[in-house]
């Protein structure tokens, strides 16, 4: 016993022979001529002609790693180990396998025996070959295709990265691990799933039969310390002109719509956005997994839940919003709106739940508005089409556009008002604009930031809701070359 590990009945393992009954000599058969040898097969075309060789010495490593992992699957009971304080049983855990080591007397030098401790431990409480990566400063994206097929973004550009799985079932264990942390399944019968990690990152796994070559992990990194509103400025997603009026927008209550593609920060964005609510609103928040950080005291954490085994216990976020509102919100804030609770959500805006913010995949303002009419049309009410419209027009104040230009910055590239209605056009006009002037030496895009000149409407609200702007904040000129 070992601090607290002993060997576990259960976990002892007998080796045996099995019963294999004794052989017959055969019969004497008359001597016929050998048939020739088959052809060799033919090559299998390699997925990867620049995989290098495998090295000796990386594969005896891994043998080592796998064997003293077995060794302490065996000694340590983990009944008890649950029972330990999580503070204090990784340093225990690494005792027994320092002990292990020196049991096996394997030819390590010290950085090597270093290494293959942390690999272990790694294999047993946290995520294996992920936890370097995530542990890793400025990664954007881990994008897992296979077990030997691993990519990151760092700053805009996808890399191949050098860690890797042993097979098709290390990788599936590791995203088993990441699913039931936060009670979600993955097996043939629900091969897709929708998860997060302990720090917020969010998680999508799929796995074959829909994954033909294997399962594919894909993770948004959310890093250990969010994004604030002053590393947007010195990253110049946006301008302090446009930070004055978006904070006054929030104060105001207005209802605000977070446009853009994927990865373009729309989640960052409203995250930024959300820090100007007041203090003392009740604010409820309803997201497929959640991943927004809201600072304020007064928060409700909702998060739609999938169907399990036999179909059932299914609640959407349709199902949530209807909800939330019966809960006394001040304002309610949908991570993203994909289907029939956009219209849940438009019409909350309507009804007196001011200052609701949601994020939608758009390329532009004016898609935004379309893509709303057509997942509102998921509901399956045949409302005529101006009616729709006068809907939104009447809801929706702010269009905050965000997009990621090439070569990887992101930036807000408009802040447009919705004004109203004309015959059955919604009219908008734009406040904000970033102008992408060009491509530099290095394939990042370049541009700049433009006030149009235009006064929003919504001012006579900002100033009645205590929020004073300079008066020159919309003067037409150019805000900030990038």
């Amino acid at each position: 016993m070992i601090n607290g590990f002993g060997r576990s009945p259960l976990g002892q393992r007998t080796l045996g022979t099995s019963h294999v009954p004794a052989r017959t000599p055969p019969a004497e058969q008359p001597e016929v001529a050998a048939p020739p040898p088959p052809p060799p097969p033919p090559k299998q075309a390699n997925r990867d002609p620049e995989q290098p060789k495998a090295d000796p010495a990386v594969a005896q490593f891994e043998a080592i790693k796998r064997r003293i992992h077995g060794k302490l699957v065996d000694r340590l009971d983990f009944n008890r180990v649950n029972e330990l304080d999580p503070r204090t049983v990784r340093l225990e855990v690494r005792s027994v396998i320092e002990h292990l080591l020196d049991e096996d007397n394997p030819m390590l030098n010290k950085a090597e025996r270093q290494k293959l401790v942390d690999e272990i431990l790694d294999e047993t409480f946290g995520l294996g070959p992920l936890e370097a990566l995530l542990k890793e400063e400025g990664i954007g994206d881990i994008m897992i295709n296979g077990p030997r097929f691993v990519f990151i973004e760092k700053k805009g550009r996808i890399e191949r990265s050098i860690i890797n799985f042993r097979d098709d079932d290390h990788l599936l264990q590791i995203i088993d691990r990441i699913v039931s942390r936060v009670g979600r399944r993955i097996d043939e019968s629900s091969p897709m799933v929708d998860a997060r990690l302990p720090d917020g990152s969010r998680v999508n796994a799929i796995i074959p039969p829909l994954a033909l070559d294997g399962p594919v992990l894909t993770i948004r990194m959310f890093g250990s310390k969010p994004l604030t509103q002053d590393d947007l400025l010195r990253f110049k997603a946006f301008t302090p002109e446009m930070l004055i009026l978006l904070e006054a927008a929030m104060k105001a209550r207005l209802n605000v719509i977070i446009s853009g593609g994927t990865g373009s920060g729309k989640t960052t964005l409203l995250n930024t956005l959300s820090g100007f609510i007041q203090n003392d609103h009740r604010i409820i928040t309803i997201e497929d997994a959640a991943e927004l950080r809201l600072q304020q005291e007064h928060v409700v954490r909702l998060e739609t839940r999938p169907a399990n085994v036999e179909g059932r216990g299914a609640v959407t976020a349709t199902d949530l919003v209807k909800n939330a509102l019966r809960m006394r919100p001040d304002r309610v804030i949908i991570g993203e709106c994909r289907g029939s609770e956009t219209l849940d959500m438009i019409q909350a805006m309507n009804t007196g739940h001011d200052g609701s913010l949601t994020t939608v995949h758009a390329n532009n303002p004016r898609d935004a508005m379309s893509r709303l009419e057509t997942m509102i049309s998921m509901a399956g009410l045949e409302l005529p089409i101006r009616a729709l419209r006068a809907q939104f027009a009447s809801a929706v104040d702010l269009i905050i556009q965000a997009n990621r230009l090439q070569g990887g910055p992101r930036k807000v590239t408009s802040i447009t008002e919705v004004v109203g209605m004309e015959g059955d056009t919604i009219i908008m006009q734009e406040i904000f604009k970033f102008e992408q002037l060009g491509v530099d030496s290095n394939g990042r895009a370049h541009g700049r930031f433009v006030s149009t000149g235009i006064r929003p409407t919504f001012m006579d609200r900002l100033e009645s809701s205590g929020c004073v702007v300079p008066q020159d904040l919309f003067r037409q000129r150019v805000l900030l070359d990038d």
